[in-house]
């Protein structure tokens, strides 16, 4: 090679090198696109092509039978069929469906996942849970962010949350970091709101005291202890009362528009009704009396689902 020769391609190796080298915040960007992309890590039958739309052009799109198993970083879909699209940010799921992370998990007979989103949808005999907080739901459908750290229930919403139980026709469950893990912070339902909660004093049959409205909102601490009880719209309380040294006294009946319960370390500490405030108190003797209970209340522990 003659000495030019060598010059020549001295200058077109040192070239390439610079094109290899990796750009700034490349490897930042490349491991944010890996923790996004949903990868298909088993499937029965794999399938691949394109369907025509009505407007002429076609859609590629991906399906999969039999054991399907989906990763997106943490999280993992489960169902026995799927159909993904890639253009518009979708996989569709049908047949023992599971969403699942760290935090959260949802199941179905069918649903949808936004990957890039981190969002999707779930109907049929839906269930879910908030893995580290000991929540369990069940609803008719169900929507889910798990960016925004929220489950939506609707259609015959329940919920059951240390010793709680939530119900109407929709149901918001909210989280929040709390430490190195993720927590219930608050919990909204709306219409034909019921909230039951289990008298832990009790010493004779089960009792529970209960709230009913069109809705209700519940905050909790960082220790899921109740900070604070909001019920509006045909507002009802029943709860249970003590004297000083924790011995039954009777039961309260509350009702009016609006009820604010307030609470101190998850003890209840204060109570505003405004809006046409009538009550009155149930004496001992009534207190285990079926027939004081708000209408509408039902305690549904048989319900909960159960997740492996």
């Amino acid at each position: 090679m003659t000495r030019t020769g060598r010059t020549t391609a001295l200058a077109l190796l040192c070239l390439l090198a610079l094109l290899l080298l990796p750009a700034p915040g490349l490897k930042h960007n490349t491991a944010s696109a890996e923790k996004k992309k949903t990868v298909l890590e088993h499937a029965d039958v794999v399938e691949g092509g394109e369907t025509p739309e009505s407007s002429g052009r076609v859609e590629p799109f991906r399906s999969a039978d039999g054991g399907v198993l989906f990763v997106q970083g943490s999280k993992s879909l489960r169902c026995d069929h799927a159909v993904e699209y890639p253009e518009r940010d979708l996989i569709e799921l049908v047949g023992n469906v599971s969403i699942r992370d760290k935090t959260m998990e949802t199941s179905g007979e069918r649903g949808s996942y936004h990957p890039e989103q981190e969002a999707g949808e779930m109907a049929g005999n839906v269930r879910g849970r908030i893995i580290r907080d000991n929540l369990l739901a069940k609803a008719g459908r169900s929507a889910f962010n798990q960016k925004a750290d929220e489950l939506w229930l609707y259609d015959d919403a329940v919920a059951w949350h240390q010793g709680r139980q939530l119900s109407g026709d929709a149901i918001r469950v909210h989280l929040k970091a709390v430490g190195a893990e993720k927590r219930v912070d608050e919990i909204q339902v709306h219409g034909h709101a019921f909230f039951a909660s289990r008298d832990t004093l009790s010493a004779g049959k089960p009792l529970f005291d209960q709230l009913s409205g069109e809705h209700i909102v519940v905050t909790l601490d960082g220790e899921s202890r109740l900070t604070g009880v909001t019920v509006t719209t045909k507002a009802k309380s029943l709860y249970h009362i003590y004297d000083d040294r924790n011995e039954p006294s009777g039961a309260n009946f509350t009702s009016g528009e609006r009820i604010r319960m307030f609470f101190s370390r998850g003890k209840l500490s204060r109570i505003v009704t405004t809006g046409n405030a009538l009550g009155k108190q149930y004496p001992n003797s009534l207190r285990e009396d079926k027939g004081i209970d708000l209408p509408g209340f039902r305690w549904r522990e048989g319900e909960k689902p159960v997740f492996r």
